[in-house]
């Protein structure tokens, strides 16, 4: 499809639904390609739109990356909100202290970067840091998820600080779509499954990670 003429489908949507999906699209080429090495160009080819409606929607790139990328580190807290809401809605909820309670919050997360677009934009927009508003965006994401873990579970610095870590890792094994070669290498499938636990099975299946 052309880069230059916005497809029957996009001028036929609402100004809502359309922006909507360039902003999919993007995630999805930003995924694929990074910050640094995706053009508004190919995020217009993968829209089916021009590339000077892009640039008159959201302006610069930075402005377009950093709103898939809010986007994504957005579906973190909300997350770990929904279900630290359906535990304290519970009649006899686990107690913070139980290895349940921590595996039902590192269940929410590992559905949640079982989506391959949104945790290779996330993974990108940490490793853009040098950028100096993507770098702000990203560490205040970070001290936002990590006050979210403290004051909603009550834990210690040293328990958030794990728990973030642990999910830092699973960020990593599924980047390099690790679960899905955990036949290659017995010390990778060893990490994998004390990592991924009973999640692993279902990672195994996750093979659109690019």
């Amino acid at each position: 499809m052309s880069a230059t003429t916005d497809s029957p489908r996009a001028t036929r949507m609402s100004a809502a639904d359309r922006r909507e999906l360039v902003l999919e699209a993007a995630a999805t080429a930003f995924a694929r390609g990074g910050w640094s090495g995706t053009s508004t160009d190919a995020v217009a080819r993968e829209a089916g739109v021009s590339q000077p409606y892009v640039v008159r929607m959201f302006g610069t790139k930075a402005e377009l990356f950093r709103e898939v990328f809010a986007r994504a580190l957005a579906r973190i807290v909300d997350a770990f909100e929904a279900e630290l809401d359906r535990i304290e809605a519970e009649t006899d909820p686990p107690s913070p202290d139980s290895e349940e309670y921590w595996a039902r919050l590192g269940g929410a997360y590992g559905e949640l970067v079982s989506d391959g677009d949104m945790l290779l934009v996330m993974m990108h927009g940490f490793t853009a840091g040098g950028t100096p508003e993507i770098g702000a965006q990203a560490r205040a994401a970070m001290a936002q998820i990590y006050t979210l873990i403290r004051t909603r579970t009550g834990c210690t610095p040293e328990k958030a600080r794990e728990f973030i870590a642990s999910g830092m890792l699973l960020n990593v094994l599924l980047a390099m779509r690790a679960p899905v070669h955990v036949t290659e290498e017995p010390a990778l499938a060893e990490l994998c499954e004390c990592t991924l636990g009973e999640a692993l099975h279902a990672a195994l299946g996750v093979t659109d990670q690019r």
